[in-house]
């Protein structure tokens, strides 16, 4: 899949689950690759999610670009549902660190309340990189 089509294909599935107000999708590095980048687009309350396999003690870096300031990330670590590892709307736009368990883990892209209550649109590019 072309960079073009996936986020062409990002676009059309965030406009057609607006109705459930989440999405999510697993993140697969091309082969040799330890890095991928996905573009997006989230509006009012949607919430996209993307699984990431990793192992514990690997370094995780993910960073997030934006043009809405109201738009943040969290992590969440493997076996865990509402308690985020990193909190980007007090942590800011990038998280480093080691991870503490093998499994999934959740980036969770999302508006700030206030923003996804006036249905805001915030066009983002998420890199996430496991060293």
């Amino acid at each position: 899949m072309t960079p073009m089509t996936r986020v062409l294909l990002v676009a059309l599935l965030v406009s057609t689950t607006a109705l459930t107000g989440m999405y999510t999708e697993r993140v697969h590095f091309a082969k040799g690759a330890n890095s991928a980048t996905i573009e997006g687009r989230i509006q009012g309350d949607m919430t996209i999610g993307y699984l990431l396999g990793a192992r514990q003690g690997q370094s995780m870096t993910v960073s997030l670009a934006t043009d809405n300031g109201a738009n943040d990330f969290n992590i969440i670590a493997p076996g865990k549902e509402n308690e985020a590892l990193f909190v980007g709307s007090s942590s800011g736009n990038q998280f480093e660190g080691r991870l503490p368990a093998s499994g999934d883990y959740k980036v969770r892209v999302y508006l700030m309340r206030s923003a996804a209550r006036r249905d805001e649109i915030a066009n983002y590019r998420l890199e996430m990189i496991i060293d």
